[in-house]
C-alpha cells in the first residue's frame, strides 16, 4: 500500500494546488486597460413585448439603493457605458473592459424581458455573441457586483451607470466609486 501523505505526493499537490491559484487569479485581473477597435453590427431591435426565441429572461428589473432599476437574468444590475454611441450597433468595451464589464447576452435576437419598457434589442458584441442593448445602448454588468441588488459599479469614473426601465441612464449615486478595478478610459 502506498503512503498518500509521501513528499512525492505532497509535492504534487501542492504543484497542482498553485496551479489552480494561478489560474484564478488571471481570472480575477483587475485594473484599467485599453480597448481594440470596436466590433460593428447592424442592430436588431424589439419591443419589450417581443416573443422570445430563447427561454431565459435576459433583462427584468429588481430593487436596490437607487430604486428599480434593469437587472440581467441573474438579478445582477445592468449598467451602460459612455464611451459607447447609442444606435451604433456595437460596443467599444472589448479586452481587460469587457473582463471588468462583461457584456449582458442573449440566446436570440428577440430578448424575453420583464417589467423593461425601453426599447429593447440586440447588437453583435465584440466576442460575437449576442449582446442585448436598451433603447440602442449596449448593456454590461460589473465583475464587482456579486449580489442582487449591488450597485458598486454606479458612476465609475464617471462612464458607467445603472439604467431605468424605460432606459433612462440613472446619475444619482449611493456611492460613487472613482479608484480600484474598473475600465475608465
Amino acid at each position: 500500500m502506498r503512503n498518500i501523505t509521501s513528499p512525492t505526493r505532497f509535492a504534487a499537490l501542492a504543484a497542482g494546488a498553485a496551479a489552480v491559484l494561478l489560474a484564478l487569479a488571471a481570472c480575477s485581473t483587475t485594473g484599467g486597460g485599453g480597448y481594440s477597435a470596436p466590433v460593428s453590427s447592424s442592430p436588431s431591435t424589439s419591443t419589450s413585448s417581443g416573443a422570445s426565441l430563447a427561454g431565459a429572461t435576459a433583462l427584468k428589473t429588481g430593487s436596490t439603493t437607487l430604486g428599480t432599476v434593469v437587472v440581467d437574468g441573474k438579478g445582477l444590475t445592468a449598467y451602460v457605458f459612455d464611451k459607447d454611441t447609442a444606435g451604433s450597433g456595437m460596443s467599444v468595451c472589448s479586452g481587460q473592459c469587457a473582463t471588468q464589464w462583461p457584456a449582458i447576452e442573449a440566446g436570440s435576437d428577440h430578448p424575453t424581458v420583464q417589467g423593461v419598457t425601453g426599447t429593447v434589442g440586440t447588437i453583435t458584441g465584440v466576442d460575437g455573441k449576442k449582446q442585448v442593448t436598451l433603447d440602442g445602448h449596449p448593456l454590461y454588468t460589473y465583475a464587482g457586483d456579486s449580489s442582487a441588488g449591488d450597485v458598486t459599479g454606479q458612476g465609475f469614473g464617471g462612464i458607467w451607470w445603472v439604467v431605468a426601465p424605460d432606459g433612462t441612464k440613472i446619475t444619482s449615486s449611493s456611492s460613487t466609486p472613482t479608484s480600484g478595478s474598473g475600465y475608465t478610459k
